[in-house]
């Protein structure tokens, strides 16, 4: 049998992280970045969202926009494995599927109403900006929370949490860009590196200087053993 459905995105998300390398790899992992979705207009109705904001969090149901490719591979290299091991795609949260849909859940800190459309603000975000959003629902403690689930293979390594610090170079540049900011913005850059954004494969990922485009700059930064260094921050 062969089915084919038509789903259209109902919003997009704008997010400060620009491109793909930088975003989490999974959602609340950063809970400093902040997001929208910005509703279409035609979804646009308060009737549609009518109780939502009653919910603390809420179920993002996304398309990989940027890692659409023809056919499908049946295994994966999770970072989590070090880049190196291979799983099956159904056992990993990879964007290269089948259908490349994704899911994130986040925390829904208000809905804003325009006069030509609405807006959700989340925290915890794990998309690129312009993301296309095809569905929303509400967390439901009592029946997603599962306290006594197991990881699976995530179980056994821990999290990357790389030592971040900032170059004199680097803070200057917070101080000439971002003012009034600096403090949030230098929090934020933190938590995402801390992630260990790069590649687990990358044979040179010492070797290397990094950069990923956050907001109107480009946060250029290095590692050595387990701990990062922002270089610059150069304006875009």
């Amino acid at each position: 049998m062969s089915l084919s459905y038509n789903i259209k995105p109902i919003g997009f998300i704008v997010s400060p992280c620009k491109e793909k390398f930088g975003v989490p790899r999974q959602a609340n992992l950063v809970p400093e970045l902040v997001a929208t979705v910005a509703i279409l207009p035609e979804y646009s109705r308060a009737e549609a969202f009518a109780q939502l904001e009653s919910f603390s969090h809420i179920w993002l149901l996304s398309v990989f926009h940027q890692a659409i490719r023809d056919g499908w591979q049946p295994t994966v290299r999770p970072p989590r494995l070090g880049g190196n091991t291979r799983v099956g795609v159904f056992a990993s949260r990879a964007p290269y599927r089948p259908n490349p849909i994704g899911m994130s859940m986040v925390q829904l800190l208000k809905i804003e109403q325009y006069t030509d459309h609405l807006r959700l603000q989340i925290a915890g975000c794990d998309l690129v900006d312009g993301t296309p959003i095809v569905d929303i629902k509400p967390y439901l403690p009592y029946a997603d929370a599962q306290p006594h689930a197991s990881a699976g293979y995530t179980a056994a390594t821990a999290l990357p949490h790389l030592l971040v610090e900032f170059s004199t170079v680097a803070i200057l540049n917070l101080q000439t860009y971002a003012p009034s900011r600096q403090v949030e913005l230098q929090g934020l850059i933190t938590s995402l590196i801390q992630q260990d954004p790069r590649p687990a494969y990358a044979e040179d990922r010492i070797n290397r200087k990094y950069a990923f485009r956050l907001e109107n700059m480009d946060v250029v930064f290095t590692v050595v053993d387990e701990r990062a260094v922002v270089e610059e921050l150069k304006p875009v």
